[in-house]
């Protein structure tokens, strides 16, 4: 079956027909009516499988297992600019998060501010995913602190992690370390071993090996005030960072063009079912008073939204941080990444 742009429709219901492709998703509110079958692509059924972000992007890129498949952005650039060519890149962001508000730090290691960050021990499961690249890039750009002032210890091992399947290599300049097997960032952190983590990630999945639970320990806490934090950072730099990006098989987009436009609408869509949601719901709140009149045009914006139009400041900033940081050996483009027929989403 083959379709020209102008059919571009995303259905809700079952599947319809025409290409039978497998979907690799996260949970997260905007992959959800897509996971719950409420939405596919016209000319394509969807079979969409759940799965932790760790162990899909782990699989993805080692076994190119899904057709389509949610994926770090991180890794994606990296990847790219490698030359791996199995993937093209779709403009669909399902999640966002002010990255900096992950960091924790041991209480009595001394660290009161980004400053203090510099010749410390930084944990992160893995020193190329996209939360860690987002992080740096703050704690350099807002703070002066820069990869090369610290020194990481990284939790994944080569044979299972994103890193081995894009060729990951420390920086030059950068003091990267393996976490031994026989230990893991948790038990580090609570023996006073590690000073900081940039992200924690507790088991849950096939990749990462910590189990402690440090969120409710009291010698662990975040680095920034999330609130004072996401308010600063956003009013100066008009950016909420992008986590994952999506990937389709290259292969199938050269062997049927038209399914790049059809996967797109369906996952925009999707999120406007989302944004329809949402907005029913805070309607409670403004009819009882609860909210002020006034807060209706904020709330209505949307702030997580797909495209490169929309996020071209925040992908602009995070080529630029992968190739400052050395995982990427040139600043990508973003016609590098993304096919033309995308391009002006």
């Amino acid at each position: 079956m083959s379709m020209g742009p102008e059919q571009v429709t995303a259905r809700r219901g079952g599947g319809s027909g025409g290409l039978v492709l497998s979907v690799g998703l996260t949970p997260n509110l905007r992959t959800r009516p897509i996971l719950d079958g409420m939405f596919h692509a016209d000319g394509v059924t969807m079979n969409p499988l759940e799965l932790h972000p760790s162990e899909l992007f782990w699989r993805q890129l080692k076994f190119a297992e899904f057709d389509i498949a949610e994926m770090s952005m991180s890794s994606l650039l990296m990847a790219t600019a490698r030359g791996d060519d199995r993937f093209v890149g779709l403009p669909v962001f399902s999640t966002h998060y002010f990255f900096q508000n992950w960091i924790m730090i041991r209480k009595d290691s001394g660290i009161k501010k980004p400053e203090d960050f510099a010749g410390r021990r930084i944990g992160v499961p893995e020193y190329q995913q996209t939360a860690a690249l987002w992080s740096r890039g703050v704690l350099q750009h807002e703070f002066g602190v820069a990869p090369k002032d610290m020194e990481f210890w990284m939790e994944r091992t080569p044979d299972i992690s994103h890193g081995g399947s894009t060729g990951f290599e420390p920086p030059e300049g950068v003091t990267v370390n393996r976490i031994p097997p026989e230990t893991n960032m948790g038990k580090m952190l609570l023996a006073g071993e590690l000073d900081a983590t940039l992200l924690y990630l507790p088991g849950g999945n096939l990749v990462d090996r910590s189990t402690a639970d440090l969120t409710n320990h009291p010698n662990f806490g975040p680095l920034f005030d999330a609130y004072v934090e996401g308010k600063r950072y956003y009013e100066k730099t008009d950016m909420y960072p992008i986590n994952h990006g999506m990937v389709i098989k290259r292969k199938i987009v050269e062997e049927h063009p038209w399914v790049v436009l059809n996967i797109y609408k369906a996952f925009e869509d999707a999120a406007t079912f989302v944004e329809n949601q949402r907005i029913a719901m805070i309607r409670d709140h403004l009819e009882t008073g609860l909210l002020p009149p006034e807060a209706e045009a904020t709330l209505a914006t949307p702030l997580v939204r797909h495209g490169v139009i929309a996020n071209r400041k925040e992908l602009e900033a995070i080529t630029q941080y992968s190739f400052e940081q050395g995982l990427t050996p040139r600043k990508l483009g973003l016609e590098d990444i993304f096919p033309a027929s995308v391009m002006d989403k």
